[in-house]
């Protein structure tokens, strides 16, 4: 295979996503002299613009597709390579592309992301949304929709439910409470009215709040209805290719066919049993399948609780697993249980020379007892970055330390208008019994949640405009004892930051 080699690069990225074009960056700016070539798919990378350290480990920032030129702009030492990655050899350290051109390597790093879980492979009813592409097709589809099933309980199915509107809306959600990856049953039982209120023009908090704080019965719907006017947005073509950005659906017209603003019906504690089209409706010989109400629907849904539903289309918003089909056959990588490549605190896979960063890797070095890795953008960035570090490091034979990023896990995003600020083991994961919870709420405006251990602050929930998350950062990170302020320490009387500064 090496004999038909076109050039050897000093370093090769693999994935146009975040992880992999903070990687291009870090390595360009740091050896400037050094070949360093991007490997992507689509023609369009995806760039972090706005960056905004907000705290010692916080950071705010955009991302925004950009044609690759503006890299190499940028970098004239840089080289992009359009195409997909066919194979990957890593004892002549080589890698083929889709269209037969093969390049070495001195270090590789790969960044390919991750690809979304799909509830069935090749149904045309089943959509999974995961890069701009597919949120194109969903728009398309949407248009003509007057009911889709959206199962998932992650950021995009959250994000999803809230946008969609003119069409009635099955939420399907494994959990007993909405968006259960990022916060706890109180954090979304003070989201919930955002969905049955009516979406302000601009983030207002919202008025109409009417919600119960009971849980619904296992196999019970909470339904939800707002009418509003229709309100359109210009929509921009984009190339498929990696993960969607925090704001993926800014500029998409998310609007169906139906006149009502939103109706949302939430199906809890349930997972997909079957999705069948309406001609196996008609002929399941048992003749049990009674959908919950009659009309012919493209295709139909079958619940765990026992539900069917017929709709327009089912969006598969469940998660992505890592993407590291091209890669494997032929080498020796360790992979975590996860399906993730396994990489150490220098983000080395176990192939000598080979590194990896973003959705594609799982850290399997022992974290600090207040970090955990969920794939998301804040980790893509800091991964590529610290990878890029660690790769010019052992090219110029400097020592590395551990980032500082990985010492505290923290986000910050947005769900239903909300700022949402997430620090350490903002869930208790991972504490069992041996923690106490502080809470303080108001209606309509903000949502804080504290978890202590020992007396000492290991994690925190933000929601609304709360300003505390730097004094809480430094809580966390400085762990002090804070059983004599005990329940004052949420007292919206007392300006907590006087005391910590």
């Amino acid at each position: 295979m090496a004999d038909n080699k076109e050039k050897t690069y000093r370093f090769l990225i693999v994935g146009g996503g975040i992880a992999g074009v903070t990687c291009v960056e870090q390595l360009s700016s740091q050896i400037p002299s050094a070949d360093v070539a991007l490997i992507t798919a689509g023609s369009h990378i995806k760039a972090v613009t706005n960056y905004k350290q907000v705290s010692k480990i916080l950071e705010e920032f955009d991302v925004e597709e950009r044609p690759s030129s503006v890299l190499e702009d940028k970098f004239p030492k840089l080289t992009v390579i359009h195409s997909a990655v066919k194979s990957l050899n890593t004892k002549s350290h080589t890698v083929e592309t889709a269209d037969g051109q093969v390049f070495g390597y001195e270090k590789l790093c790969i960044c390919s992301g991750g690809r979304p879980k799909l509830l069935t492979q090749d149904n045309p009813y089943v959509l999974g949304i995961r890069d701009t592409d597919s949120a194109q097709e969903f728009q398309r589809l949407l248009s003509k929709a007057k009911r889709v099933v959206v199962v998932g309980n992650g950021g995009i199915a959250l994000e999803l439910v809230f946008e969609v509107e003119g069409c009635e809306v099955i939420w399907a959600v494994k959990d007993k409470a909405i968006g259960n990856t990022f916060f706890d049953a109180g954090a979304a039982q003070f989201l919930i009215p955002s969905l049955e209120a009516e979406k302000p023009e601009r983030a207002l908090p919202c008025k109409r709040t009417r919600y119960t704080t009971e849980e619904p019965a296992p196999g019970a719907a909470q339904t939800f209805t707002a009418e509003r006017n229709s309100r359109g947005h210009g929509s921009s073509a984009t190339e498929s290719g990696s993960a969607l950005g925090p704001d993926w659906h800014e500029g998409i017209v998310l609007r169906g066919a139906e006149q009502v603003s939103r109706r949302v019906s939430l199906e809890y504690q349930c997972e997909v049993e079957k999705i069948f089209t309406s001609e196996e409706l008609l002929n399941s010989p048992e003749q049990t399948i009674t959908p919950e109400n009659g009309g012919s629907w493209p295709v139909y849904i079958q619940l765990t609780n026992g539900k069917t539903y017929g709709c327009d289309f089912v969006v598969s918003a469940t998660g992505v697993v890592p993407n590291t089909e091209p890669f494997l056959c032929g080498n020796n990588f360790a992979l975590a249980d996860d399906g993730g490549l396994q990489v150490d605190d220098h983000m080395m896979t176990s192939e000598p020379d080979v590194y990896a960063a973003g959705d594609v890797c799982t850290a399997c070095w022992e974290h600090s007892s207040l970090w955990q890795q969920m794939r998301l953008w804040t980790q893509a960035r800091q991964m590529g970055w610290y990878a890029g570090r660690c790769m010019a490091a052992h090219v110029l034979s400097e020592p590395i330390e551990l980032d500082f990023c990985f010492e505290l896990f923290s986000h910050i995003t947005k769900f239903f208008n909300y700022k949402v600020v997430l620090l350490g083991k903002f869930n208790g994961q991972g504490l069992g019994p041996n923690q106490e919870l502080l809470v303080r709420c108001t209606k309509g405006r903000e949502y804080v949640k504290v978890v202590l251990s020992g007396g000492r602050m290991v994690g925190a929930v933000l929601i609304g405009e709360t300003d505390l998350e730097e004094t809480f950062e430094n809580l966390i990170l400085n762990q002090m004892d804070l059983t004599p302020y005990g329940e004052e320490l949420l007292n919206p009387n007392i300006d907590i930051e006087d005391y910590f500064d």
